[in-house]
């Protein structure tokens, strides 16, 4: 590999770089438009599709089980989530969104997302470029 050739973990890293320090003006109108703190909007996000445990919860927002608890209350206290017995393990408990959690959860990430100013300084067969290796990445 020539000694100008990025490994996959470099540009990964800077990938990851731009859109995580890139998304702080997006983060504050989503609590400003749904006037719940972001992990609560994290924590619904997940269960657009469908209902998890608590434990799944907690792996898939990548929060541990005590905040997660602390979140899911929050959210059923407000009368966006619900807590109802798993058919397949009566031990267990499924989390799922209320309509008014699934409108305010949509509502939330529909919040516009405009691409930060420095894409502004790419050419449009960059942004082609661009468009066309992110496509193949994209699962």
């Amino acid at each position: 590999m020539p000694d100008d050739t990025p490994t996959p973990d470099e540009v990964w890293r800077q990938l990851s770089h731009i859109a995580w320090y890139t998304r702080d003006t997006w983060r504050r109108a989503v609590v400003d438009r749904s006037g719940l703190p972001f992990s609560r909007i994290r924590i619904m996000r997940r269960l657009l599709n469908g209902p998890l445990t608590a434990k799944q919860l907690a792996a898939a927002a990548t929060m541990d089980a005590p905040a997660t608890t602390v979140a899911v209350n929050d959210l059923e206290d407000r009368g966006l989530v619900v807590r109802q017995i798993d058919p397949t393990n009566r031990r267990s408990k499924l989390i799922s969104l209320t309509d008014a959690g699934r409108e305010v959860v949509t509502d939330a990430i529909a919040t516009p997302d405009p691409a930060p100013p420095e894409f502004d300084a790419l050419s449009p067969d960059d942004l082609r470029t661009l468009r066309t290796i992110l496509s193949k990445l994209e699962h």
